[in-house]
């Protein structure tokens, strides 16, 4: 790499391992922990790329993204932040961001990035950002597990192509929602969203109508498995003469299309056509901690919208992220209105909880057998039910360490309250080094200054 690196970052060790990378890369580096300082450079000239974080001491990093295009409109600028949301992934692709990486990032991802970004004399233009008056005061999408904070990533990613994109998942956990939002931040934002299901394509003249209605805009196939195989063959002509307003395609599916695929229950043509992306939507139960988040978020929404101010007590807060949600966010949505209305007073009670979600054999604690089961019976009984509540679909990859810190967890606390919170005497109870112990304790978040010894 050949050229000059602005890095602006407020954490001192990542300002280091950047210019010591770039600089061994062969770049010269200016890193600064001061927005006002990189403005400075940028004003001055200096610079053929900026690798900027967010949240800096005196400002927000997005913020300064619009002023750096409009004095240096050829300068790249890579974001990096900790605020994994898909809402800085959009407000970085609004202001032109030449790319966003989410922290932690890896290094030679981001070597590449910059490489990429020094080798090109001018960026593509991204989208105009959009009249704040036409977009909502904030997304509905809400997560911050690593399963959302990777879709974030692909939204942003796929938001300004032309791919057709194909999502998938559970019902209720937010397909169509999705395809709206890539709608709505695209740069086809001024033109029609046309939602598109088996009874518009029933007849020959069904996708001449569609096309004409879509006007170069979003067309979604609406749960595409669902459409016979005649009406397939007219997505699969539709797609392939859209005619001189070429709009974009998705479509939104609850099944798996490859095994109906296999099935022969949805046509392979049809299936490579619109697979040009696959953004898979996760379960509630793959992302249960951001259960309380959505629970906040649906409860003050309800508050601006007139409803009674309520808070979830700790006890109901723990029931609903023990249960398994089989309708996902939208089941869990409809549980909350029903507690704001119903509560008797401010704070939901878990007695409360419990009669909105009724008999709940999903919330089975995981040493749940009696006292004659075995630990191992009973690991093996809860992973059996974690399986089968993914039907035909296997659970989403890093299932052994997920298991792990369930099992972690729970365990080094126990021990910790059995010790006194004595880190040396827990770590011989365990049979581990105390540096494991300690690496454990902040790996797993435990608080041991809160930790008594148990009577």
């Amino acid at each position: 790499m050949d050229g000059t690196v602005l890095v602006a970052d407020d954490d001192r060790t990542i300002r280091t391992v950047l210019t010591q990378a770039l600089t061994r890369a062969g770049c010269k580096v200016h890193a600064t922990s001061s927005l006002t300082t990189l403005m400075r450079w940028v004003g001055e000239g200096k610079g053929d790329v900026v690798i900027t974080d967010v949240m800096m001491p005196d400002g927000n990093g997005l913020e300064m993204l619009p002023k750096i295009s409009e004095d240096r409109p050829q300068l790249p600028v890579i974001v990096i932040s900790a605020q994994n949301t898909i809402m800085t992934a959009i407000q970085a692709a609004e202001a032109e961001a030449y790319d966003y990486l989410p922290k932690p990032f890896d290094l030679p991802d981001l070597m590449k990035r910059t490489a990429k970004a020094l080798s090109e004399k001018r960026r593509v233009a991204a989208a105009p950002a959009a009249d704040e008056n036409d977009r909502p005061d904030e997304l509905p999408l809400v997560g911050r597990t690593p399963v959302m904070q990777s879709l974030y990533r692909l939204v942003a990613r796929v938001m300004n192509t032309d791919l057709p994109v194909l999502i998938s998942g559970e019902s209720g956990t937010g397909k169509s929602l999705i395809a709206k939002e890539i709608h709505d931040f695209s740069d086809r934002r001024t033109l029609p969203f046309i939602t598109v299901t088996a009874s518009d394509l029933t007849d020959l003249e069904g996708p001449a109508r569609v096309l004409a209605r879509a006007k170069g805009g979003t067309v979604v196939f609406d749960e595409v498995s669902n459409l016979d195989s005649e009406t397939q063959a007219r997505v699969v002509r539709m797609m392939d003469n859209p005619g001189d307003h070429n709009p974009r395609f998705m479509a939104t599916s609850q099944v798996d299309l490859m095994n109906a695929v296999e099935k022969g229950t949805m046509r392979q043509d049809l299936f490579y056509r619109l697979n040009g992306a696959n953004l898979v939507v996760p379960s509630l139960r793959e992302r249960v901690d951001d259960i309380p988040l959505l629970v906040d978020y649906f409860l003050a929404r309800l508050e601006r919208d007139g409803a009674s101010m309520r808070v979830f007590s700790e006890d109901a807060r723990e029931l609903f992220r023990a249960y398994s949600w089989p309708g996902n966010v939208r089941q869990l949505e409809n549980a909350v209105k029903r507690l704001v209305l119903t509560a008797r007073g401010e704070e939901i009670s878990q007695s409360e909880a419990e009669t909105v979600l009724g008999t709940q054999p999903e919330a089975v604690p995981l040493l749940s057998g009696g006292e004659s089961e075995k630990l191992s019976g009973s690991v093996a009984r809860h992973l059996k039910r974690y399986f089968d509540l993914h039907g035909n679909m296997l659970p989403p990859p890093g299932l052994y360490g997920r298991i792990l810190k369930e099992i972690e967890l729970p365990l080094i606390e126990i021990a910790l309250d059995a010790t006194g919170g004595n880190q040396a005497k827990c770590a011989d109870l365990l049979g581990i080094n105390r540096n494991t112990l300690r690496k454990k304790i902040t790996d797993l978040d435990i608080h041991v200054t809160r930790r008594r010894k148990l009577m």
